[in-house]
């Protein structure tokens, strides 16, 4: 199954990004990640928030290089729902109305509430519906009018 998102850039442009079921392991390997594909010609910083079982969790910054693809989690999905944001290095940014607590470092945060009275930045997420069952995932990034 195939989605396809708008986000608009900070610019006014706008980036697709196409979410892809990943099968991307070997045959006789079982593989069960969330991973992340830049099909960019930028170097992309993302971050990720999920929820595990008791609280949100917002973690970053995995740095992808164009063309790269990169595993955020390992293991088997525990939820239906994730969510991302990103941002290039020419300003554009792929976000969504679910906001997180983020800082401009490498970060681990627990809960979505407050960011600002704890000290965090906030940044809208954009939501990743992985299906009720689903064991592994790949979300893809593309410019707008790239097919890959």
């Amino acid at each position: 199954m195939v989605k396809a998102f708008l986000f608009n850039l900070s610019s006014g442009a706008a980036l697709t990004v196409g979410l892809f079921l990943g099968l991307f392991a070997a045959p006789s390997v079982a593989r069960a990640d969330f991973r992340l594909c830049n099909n960019t010609n930028a170097r992309v910083s993302v971050a990720l928030a999920y929820t595990n079982g008791a609280n949100w969790v917002s973690e970053g910054w995995w740095n992808i290089k164009a063309s790269a693809c990169e595993t955020l989690l390992r293991g088997p999905l525990a939820a239906q729902y994730y969510y991302v944001y990103a941002m290039d290095e020419r300003g554009g940014e792929w976000k969504g109305k679910a906001f997180m607590c983020t800082r401009d470092r490498e970060f681990r945060i627990d809960g979505r509430e407050d960011c600002f009275v704890r000290g965090f930045d906030r940044s809208g997420f954009f939501e990743v519906d992985t299906g009720k069952d689903a064991k592994n995932w790949t979300v893809q990034l593309t410019d707008p009018g790239v097919t890959r």
